[in-house]
């Protein structure tokens, strides 16, 4: 009986992980996200593995609905519990964030936030965690597409960089990405949080003062209570001004962060850039797949993600539009 409980909770896991990060790289180095399969885990009395990923239990379509804005929900997901390790990155480096498959109808912006805690992440209280914007994007006005579609095109990877003018220290990652399609109606919009424990390292000497989850957004704020269709010609990004060392530009790919702004800019998407995770599939060949034990070529593995992401993707459009 224990094991077919089991077996039910990864299959409604399954059907649900459209909106969760299994894993993240820093400056290149892949670490494990939380996966959904570690809440039927502890309920089977496993013990999951540690990973930097936070524990959370959006179990159902997986977001934070606006009406709870006001609640550390909106902080790093339904539930959420600190991670018990840690990831390492270097001011200045980049942190690569992959998503499971993403529907194609879920159009909106992409943001990264960061907190810094006060000690050891593993023991943070994510209702006081002070949170600041270092990376966000909208809509690219001059080709109507949307960060999120960016995001899919590029293998459902998204690339923040560090700034490098941070501090050292323990931080918490926070990365989003609010789904639109039905942000037309009050209480539509779509928060999918994802929180992350990962050391800066380097020389910067600055610490931002941030806010806490519960202000970051308003149900009513002008780009959360929004009707994402037709020829857009302003997109307001939600939440706090955007950090003066932080990227507006939300690049794919490592790139110089772009002029510093004091307020959410209406164009944010970037155009795609060149970059392995964003290269053309190649084409399929008859030849062996290599033995199980054998690790495989990391930039054919990102290739590989980036063909399976695209047609997962366009399965669950069709589930979840």
């Amino acid at each position: 009986m224990k094991q077919s409980a089991t077996m039910l909770g990864l299959m409604a896991g399954l059907a649900a992980a459209h909106g969760t990060v299994p894993s993240f790289s820093t400056d290149g180095e892949e670490h494990g996200g939380f996966l959904l399969d570690y809440y039927y885990m502890e309920l089977n009395g496993q013990t999951p593995p540690a990973t930097a990923g936070w524990y959370a239990e959006n179990l159902d379509n997986g977001f934070v609905a606006p009406s709870e804005y006001g609640t550390d929900t909106i902080a790093c997901h339904k539930n959420a519990r600190p991670a018990t390790s840690s990831a390492s990155v270097a001011a200045g480096g980049t942190v690569d964030f992959q998503w499971s498959a993403w529907p194609e109808s879920h159009i909106g912006p992409v943001l990264t936030y960061v907190a810094k805690c006060d000690g050891d992440c593993a023991e943070a209280d994510k209702a006081t965690l002070k949170w600041v914007k270092i990376d966000e994007a909208g809509i690219d006005l001059a080709t109507q597409k949307w960060a999120a579609t960016q995001l899919i095109e590029d293998g459902n990877v998204w690339t923040t960089t560090v700034p490098a003018t941070l501090a050292p220290g323990n931080y918490v990652f926070r990365h989003e990405i609010i789904a639109m399609h039905g942000a037309g109606s009050a209480d539509g919009a779509q928060n999918y949080p994802q929180c992350f424990n990962i050391e800066i390292t380097g020389s910067g000497t600055e610490n931002p003062e941030g806010v806490v989850a519960s202000e970051l957004y308003t149900a009513d704020h002008p780009g959360i209570l929004f009707n994402p269709y037709g020829t857009l010609s302003s997109y307001e990004i939600p939440g706090p001004a955007l950090y003066t060392g932080g990227s507006g530009s939300g690049s794919p790919a490592p790139a110089p962060a772009p002029s510093a702004t004091v307020a959410p800019t209406p164009t944010a998407v970037p155009s795609a850039t060149s970059t392995p995770t964003a290269a053309p599939a190649p084409a399929e060949t008859t030849a062996p797949a290599p033995p199980a034990e054998e690790e495989e070529c990391p930039v054919l593995r990102r290739r590989r993600l980036r063909r399976e992401a695209r047609r997962a993707a366009r399965m669950h459009a069709r589930q979840f539009s």
